[in-house]
């Protein structure tokens, strides 16, 4: 409810005493804001330059350095560990991880931290700003951080601490019309008393100014930043307001229960703890003994929104770190740190000078000059005029002397190579070397010594980046806070991996008894257990990740690592799907050497079947052979004995018709006798 408060009044006297104390960083770092956009010169150094046929156009090295630098520290975005500090935690670390990475991607992390790191190069001073955004996730909330405008805080210039800690306060001025004002809250509109004409809003000044400062150094015609850009906003410019959100801390009572039955302890805030003295289950626990209770004060940020002499609202965060993160650069043991662009503005204005020397030589040099003696020409125009044609005869009084061309005199070499020296100068103050700028010419033979002089390179951004990465520390510890509070509904995180894999955790599930539909435990509790967010160092730094799978492969190649190591330090996409692929064309070529193996033994199989059949052939050759012969033999043998037989038979019937005939010669040869 909102209502006039003595608090605003003493919120507006901060602003004023606060705004004055920074109004020194506020033009210095706008003037840093001008050079880094090319605006070198100041009007009348711009007039000296033109009179000389000069254009005021500089050698811009510190912007080129400072592009490089940003672009190395937020090469890849930071990966955030949760650390629990008890062992019962530790399941639960993979879903905080989890939590930050849904909670980076939805505020658009890379984005905010690009701004945020550009802030820190150019002015000095960069912030993070944890909130809940309420509209988001269809009015369910969801936690989220931004960059915000250096200029728009406003920090207790008695702070000594890097990171504030120790301020008194912090206080964030934005600058609103009567519309935005009345549209953000619309109670503003109601009537100050019942029946009444005026409006909250009407009992509130306006404002002329803006939180940006002015520059009347700059060449307006080519600069587009906020302090210019406003004055082309005429339209309702006397109707504008100043709301501020100042964040403090106080004392706020908790109370530790201690459960003797189970020697359960739980820390509850004053709210739960007066609802739960409404219980009297509760009430008899502790009358009982059975509950102990003790009251302890913790630190607490409150949130005071105000504007003019009303204040909107006043709330307490549960959370002990100012969700206003700042991110600041060199440290000057004050919250007004300084710029890179202020550390190297001198050596730029060095380097554009010694350029315009350089240029104003080559143009008195390229030009060719003729002196002549006075009087001995009548029409210096027609001479000039004259002097372009080649073919022209030119007329002089001789008895007034000869004309002649002075040559000029040549730079020293030392002064062509100042440019150089001062560029590398700028470059070493940045922590920028040549071989991190892709300077091939400068970079070692192999891939390990190239990598080696990286790392070596790298120490100073390394260095800058340790201070930027206890800025994104302690903006994940708000956001942890703040989550553990916000998020106690069910509510399922759900990452989408750049394999399109789905990395997802349901967080706050209960889970009830099927019967007496009793809450049994709650899976995934995040107000559970105490967790210290981090930071892995370096993880934003760009890699060499051709030199690193160089020594990959080697180290695949000798088996000290698996392919899917190897795999991690390529940029392929679909790691997974390349995994699976790789094996199954390993189980391909392994089931090819199997089969090839198979073929193989087949074939000499094969060769040895073919000899034993030819073996076995010739063997039935032989045994057909031997047969046929056998066969043969016992036909001839069987033919031979039958001849023979035959023979017998025809020799014994010769015998017997020889016998015969002898006897009956003998016969006729007795009867003969007897005759």
């Amino acid at each position: 409810m909102i209502k006039e408060d003595f608090r605003a009044k003493e919120i507006q006297e901060l602003y004023d005493r606060w705004s004055n104390a920074r109004e020194d960083w506020d033009v210095a770092a706008r003037e840093d804001i001008d050079f880094y956009l090319g605006n070198h010169f100041s009007n009348e150094e711009a007039e000296e330059l033109a009179s000389r046929n000069q254009s005021a156009v500089p050698m811009d090295r510190l912007y080129s350095a400072i592009e490089q630098f940003k672009a190395i520290i937020t090469s890849k975005p930071p990966k955030f560990s949760a650390v629990a500090r008890e062992d019962s935690d530790t399941k639960l670390s993979n879903v905080w991880k989890v939590i930050l990475e849904y909670i980076w991607d939805i505020s658009e992390g890379d984005e905010q931290f690009k701004q945020a790191v550009h802030d820190y190069t150019v002015t000095g001073l960069g912030y993070f700003y944890a909130y809940i955004d309420k509209e988001a996730d269809y009015g369910r909330g969801e936690i989220k951080f931004k960059h915000l405008n250096p200029f728009k805080v406003y920090v207790d210039p008695n702070s000594r601490d890097r990171y504030f800690n120790d301020a008194s306060g912090i206080m964030v001025s934005n600058i609103m019309s009567k519309m935005q004002l009345l549209d953000a809250y619309p109670e503003l509109g109601q009537p100050t008393e019942e029946g009444g004409e005026k409006t909250f809003i009407d009992l509130i000044d306006t404002v002329h100014e803006e939180d940006y400062p002015s520059n009347q150094n700059r060449r307006t015609m080519d600069s587009f930043t906020p302090d210019v850009v406003k004055d082309y906003d005429y339209e309702g410019s006397s109707e504008k307001y100043r709301l501020i959100e100042y964040y403090s801390k106080t004392k706020v009572p908790f109370y530790r229960l201690l459960d003797k039955r189970n020697n359960q302890e739980k820390i509850v805030p004053q709210e739960q703890f007066q609802a739960l003295q409404q219980d009297k289950q509760f009430i008899q626990s502790i009358d009982k003994g059975f509950i102990d209770f003790v009251e302890v004060q913790q630190t607490r940020i409150r949130q005071t929104c105000s504007v003019g002499q009303i204040v909107l609202y006043d709330l307490i965060l549960d959370t002990d770190i100012y969700p206003i993160v700042p991110v600041p650069n060199i440290w000057t043991n004050t919250p007004y740190p300084m710029s890179d662009v202020r550390k190297n503005k001198d050596f730029q204005r060095f380097l554009n000078k010694v350029v315009s020397l350089i240029t104003s030589h080559a143009q008195a040099s390229s030009g060719l000059k003729l002196l002549i003696p006075q009087g001995s020409v009548q029409d210096i125009e027609e001479l000039e005029r004259d002097w372009a044609n080649p073919n022209a005869t030119l007329e002089y009084d001789a008895s007034f002397g000869e004309p002649h061309f002075p040559s000029p005199q040549p730079l020293s070499s030392s002064i062509m190579q100042l440019p150089s020296l001062i560029e590398k100068y700028i470059d070493l103050n940045m922590g920028i070397f040549e071989m991190m700028q892709g300077n091939a010419e400068v970079a070692p033979r192999t891939s390990s010594a190239t990598m080696m002089m990286e790392d070596f390179g790298q120490r100073r951004s390394k260095s800058k980046l340790r201070d930027i990465e206890g800025s994104l520390k302690r903006i994940g510890k708000v956001v942890y806070n703040l989550s553990k509070s916000h998020y106690n509904f069910q509510k399922t995180f759900r990452i989408v991996q750049p394999n399109n894999d789905i990395n997802e955790f349901t967080v706050n599930k209960r889970l009830y008894d099927d019967k007496t539909k009793e809450l049994m435990e709650i899976e995934n509790d995040v107000a559970v257990g105490q967790f210290d967010i981090r930071v892995i160092g370096n993880s934003t730094m760009p890699s060499n990740k051709w030199g690193e799978w160089e020594i990959y492969m080697q180290a695949y190649q000798s088996g000290l690592i698996d392919k899917v190591e190897a795999l991690k330090k390529t940029d392929i996409f679909d790691k997974e799907g390349v995994l699976a692929r790789t094996d199954q064309i390993q189980q391909l070529q392994q089931a090819l050497a199997g089969a090839q193996q198979q073929i193989k033994k087949v074939s000499g199989d094969l060769q040895t079947a073919h000899r034993e059949s030819i073996q076995a052939r010739k063997r039935t050759e032989v045994e057909k052979f031997k047969t046929e012969l056998s066969k043969n033999a016992n036909e001839v043998k069987a033919d031979t004995k039958l001849s023979i037989d035959r023979l017998k038979d025809a020799v014994k019937l010769e015998s017997e018709k020889l016998r015969l005939s002898s006897q009956a010669q003998l016969r006729q040869e007795k009867s003969q006798k007897e005759k």
